[in-house]
């Protein structure tokens, strides 16, 4: 047997498992299980794109600055505070592995994204998990878990895979709570989904506690190109980019971004036939006795009496090649996390659901 062995932490991460794309025995499926746009990236994204992959020879921007700037121009930020990254995931790795180490810890909440748990054992970490209160983030079971070793609380707003948030003033109480030495970090992911949202970015701004991470995997449709953005003190900034590669995001990928980001017109269609679809789907799965939380997102958390109804229903989509996201792994065994598609594949979510709580799921 080797004598050769990894990291302490390495062998406690469990493998993340990505929303499922196939169905064995269905050709035909729709995938709503990862959060995806539906109507895809913007047409000029998907041109810029193309365009950049005719240079594939050439190396990509080390400082990625034409995105910084069209980012710091869309949403009003310094470009020197943003960094970018393969996806928020690398900043989220950035993060843990220059602020948290053995002997430290990393808190999240109950309901939170796989990957805080994951960079933080990657870092050699202690991850923390804290409950919330109903599936929403408590701020004060945040601060109550606190310790001098506490470096990183990580928390999404909007949050996954429950679609709730807490408001501006509960995200300060909760910096201005935290221990001496501890960073927050924003998690934005789903930030655009709410209309006039920041996402944290002028508490970014005004405290020196306080990282907002960013991605282009959600309403901008770049899933495929990894691509995100983090903003935060110019200190921490710099550090961070001491340990990101020097071509860490590809030229299309980074063509893609500036052009999504300055596509403000597609974004906001694309947030109001989210919003339309969503409420939608709601009241329809409401009607069939399905409740839902309500949502700040792209999905809805639907909730079912038991783990084996979520599991059967999940079934039952499944049979008609309408992939879900079942998310007992994040400690949510009765739930069906199920993301908005379009107007097709909603009405084909909603009628399966019904037909499936009608009892037709028994047969």
């Amino acid at each position: 047997m080797t004598q050769i062995t990894p990291q302490p932490g390495i062998m406690d991460i469990a493998l993340y498992q990505g929303g499922a794309a196939h169905v064995d025995g269905v050709s035909n499926v729709t995938k709503l299980s990862s959060n995806e746009n539906p109507l895809g990236a913007s047409p000029k994204a998907v041109e810029a794109m193309a365009q950049a992959a005719a240079k594939m020879h050439r190396y990509p921007s080390s400082d990625h600055i034409a995105l910084r700037t069209a980012i710091a121009e869309t949403h009003g930020l310094d470009a020197d505070r943003i960094i970018c990254g393969a996806g928020s995931d690398e900043i989220i790795a950035f993060l843990c592995q220059c602020y948290a180490g053995p002997g430290d810890e990393v808190l999240y909440t109950e309901h939170g994204f796989a990957m805080y748990r994951i960079s933080a054992l990657a870092a050699g970490a202690t991850p923390v998990e804290v409950k919330e209160r109903e599936r929403v983030t408590d701020v004060d079971a945040l601060l109550a878990g606190c310790t001098p070793q506490t470096k990183l609380v990580f928390i999404a707003n909007p949050n996954n895979p429950t679609g709730t948030m807490i408001s501006e003033a509960e995200v300060a109480r909760l910096a201005d709570g935290l221990p001496k030495g501890a960073l927050l970090v924003l998690d934005g992911a789903y930030a655009e989904y709410v209309e006039g949202f920041d996402a944290g970015a002028k508490l970014v701004e005004a405290r020196d506690n306080v990282v907002m991470t960013r991605t282009f995997s959600k309403i901008y449709g770049l899933g495929g190109a990894r691509i995100g953005w983090g903003y935060g003190p110019a200190e921490i900034i710099d550090v961070l980019n001491r340990v990101r590669g020097p071509f860490n995001v590809s030229s299309t990928a980074l063509a893609g971004a500036e052009a999504a980001v300055r596509d403000r017109d597609y974004v906001e269609a694309c947030r109001v036939e989210n919003a339309k679809w969503r409420g939608w789907l709601a009241d329809q799965l409401a009607e069939a006795g399905v409740p839902s939380d309500t949502s700040c997102t792209n999905f809805i958390l639907a909730r079912f009496a038991s783990q084996a109804e979520a599991e059967a229903c999940d079934d039952f989509l499944k049979a008609r090649g309408l992939i879900v996201r079942r998310v007992a792994g994040y400690n949510l065994p009765t739930a069906l996390r199920i993301t908005i598609g379009d107007e097709t594949a909603c009405r084909a979510v909603a009628a399966a659901v019904k037909a499936f709580k009608s009892g037709q799921g028994a047969e």
